[in-house]
């Protein structure tokens, strides 16, 4: 992992408030992916702040330079799963209460970042990065421990949490060679119901004790988000039915819990958890701070 002092931090660094002194990890994802864009964020921070460049190569190094960080704040060039990264990690460490997150969305998924407030060009990301306000957001925790910053999805039990054919294939290399062999040894079209069929889910949901839909009433999705300056979560049921309009059952709760039969989740579009049998998901209120503009 390579560090890089800008030349601020040798010069009178000492006298900087706290909120200039900043710990920049670049994310190689997002270096591969917009090197222009890195290039202008660090151009950005470093011209208006003691910026210490931080390089990691994985998520281990990645990892030890956020846990390395001492006084500087720190802001995270990157996509999606690099905040969701770094917010993991502080939470773990029991550590989000003191920190303001700040970040520069560089990569192909970026919409939770921007749901979240964050700007989306690089030069305004950043500038919000040094000059914004902390904004102290609620954050879904569950029972192992995992968080989610924005919204949870649980799809039918047919699908892989959501995924396309291709988003499968990306993720699974391996499934994308099994495939390909499938293919060369049996040309032949297969026959019969498609693999990613719609199979409604069968699961128990329960919003604060009270259960919205038990087992015996099949349901074709589940979604959990943040309901903004309640300090709740807004829950969305959805029916299975003949004509497919069956109007969702809506509510708020503090807890939600999940059980049944295997299932998976999707959390903020970028991880997929499971396969479970029970997962409860609580509300903490204003558990994490982001630098906004």
């Amino acid at each position: 992992m390579a560090a890089l002092d800008h030349p601020s931090d040798r010069a009178d660094g000492a006298g900087a408030r706290l909120s200039r002194q900043l710990l920049v990890i670049v994310d190689p994802v997002a270096r591969r992916a917009d090197g222009e864009s890195v290039r202008i964020a660090k151009d950005v921070l470093c011209a208006g702040a003691t910026a210490k460049i931080c390089l990691p190569e994985g998520p281990t190094e990645f990892a030890k330079a956020l846990a390395r960080r001492g006084a500087r704040r720190p802001v995270v060039i990157g996509d999606d799963r690099a905040l969701l990264r770094a917010v993991s990690l502080l939470h773990r460490e029991r550590e989000l209460s003191g920190a303001v997150l700040s970040m520069v969305p560089v990569g192909g998924a970026v919409s939770l970042a921007h749901s979240l407030g964050i700007p989306a060009g690089t030069v305004a990301a950043a500038r919000a990065a040094l000059d914004g306000t902390e904004r102290r957001l609620d954050l879904l925790v569950d029972d192992s421990d995992g968080v989610v910053l924005g919204n949870l999805r649980i799809p039918p039990v047919a699908e892989t949490a959501g995924e396309t054919p291709g988003e499968r294939d990306a993720a699974r290399p391996w499934l994308r060679t099994c495939r390909s062999l499938v293919r060369t040894l049996d040309p032949r079209p297969s026959r019969g119901a498609p693999a990613d069929a719609g199979v409604p889910a069968r699961l128990r949901i329960e919003a604060d004790g009270v259960t919205l839909v038990d087992l015996d009433q099949p349901l074709t999705g589940v979604s959990v988000g943040p309901a903004t300056g309640t300090g709740l979560a807004r829950v969305e049921v959805r029916h299975a039915s003949a004509d497919g309009r069956a109007a969702p059952v809506c509510t708020q709760a503090r807890t939600v819990t999940v059980s049944g039969a295997d299932f998976r989740y999707r959390a903020d579009t970028v991880t997929i958890g499971g396969p479970v049998r029970r997962r409860t998901w609580t509300v903490r209120v204003g558990a994490w701070g982001l630098a906004l503009p």
